[in-house]
């Protein structure tokens, strides 16, 4: 698979690049840059792996990883652009940037991938929604999947649904978060100390998402096995139900993917 070069070191670089390592891969196949002396030292130290300029990284990778931020992205493209080869496949992770945009910016049948993850890639249960550009041969595709499969799970959609993917999975932790931190509220609201409020709620929305996952039942069918008639839980969904709290979820969602669809200049 040769070597990979991960073009930013923010938070999602450094979570593909130890996901990478963890994963087998070895750190002379792996190089990243980063801008910040200070920061390239402190991730050659953590990793041991070798931090290069731009140019050499396109020069030495098979694989490029753009994770710059998408107002970067140009200038980044136009720098490395000369040193990207016909073999090479190009992956970004940059919110909005379309594979038309960065075909455009490179040398005519570049392979392009773009990939929408999500932050619970850090603890390896990534949400991943990939999409080939024009040039993109199969099993191209497929390693840009075995690389994104180190920090989680990867699906493959098509581009017009990125927008869609980044309201739902990109977006969807903080929704989670969100919604955590209110169940919190509301214990401690009860009289529950906060660190046994957080911990039963923690616990809770762990036990939930494995009951999903492993059980493929349908969330209906887990949701109403809790819902005695007349019970507890019922009186709390009623609630629910009234404050619209289910609409109110599609309309954000729906205001999510708007707004990437604006920051791609869609």
């Amino acid at each position: 698979m040769g070597t990979v070069a991960i073009f930013g070191a923010g938070v999602m670089g450094e979570t593909l690049l130890s996901g990478l390592l963890r994963s087998g891969r070895p750190a002379d196949e792996l190089v990243i840059t980063e801008r910040r002396p200070e920061r390239a030292a402190e991730l050659t130290e953590k990793y041991a792996v070798r931090t290069v300029s731009n140019v050499e990284a396109a020069e030495a990778a098979d694989t490029l990883v753009l994770v710059v931020k998408p107002q970067d992205m140009a200038a980044l493209l136009d720098e490395i652009g000369p040193h990207v080869t016909g073999d090479n496949l190009v992956v970004s992770l940059a919110a909005g940037i379309t594979t038309e945009f960065i075909e455009s910016h490179l040398p005519e049948g570049r392979s392009v991938v773009r990939v929408m993850p999500n932050t619970p890639a850090l603890v390896d249960q990534g949400m991943a929604a990939l999409s080939p550009g024009r040039h993109c041969l199969p099993d191209q595709l497929d390693h840009a999947r075995e690389l994104l499969a180190a920090t989680g799970k990867v699906t493959e959609v098509p581009e017009k649904l990125q927008d869609a993917v980044t309201a739902i999975s990109g977006s969807g932790p903080a929704y989670i978060f969100y919604v955590v931190e209110a169940m919190i509220e509301a214990g401690v609201v009860l009289g529950m100390p906060r660190a046994t409020a957080t911990e039963l709620v923690t616990q809770t929305l762990y036990g939930a998402a494995t009951m999903l996952r492993e059980t493929g039942q349908h969330p209906t069918v887990l949701r109403e096995q809790v819902t005695s008639p007349g019970g507890t839980t019922a009186a709390a969904l009623r609630e629910l139900d009234d404050h619209k709290v289910r609409a109110a979820f599609v309309s954000a969602m729906e205001a999510a993917a708007v707004r990437s669809r604006e920051l791609s200049g869609g």
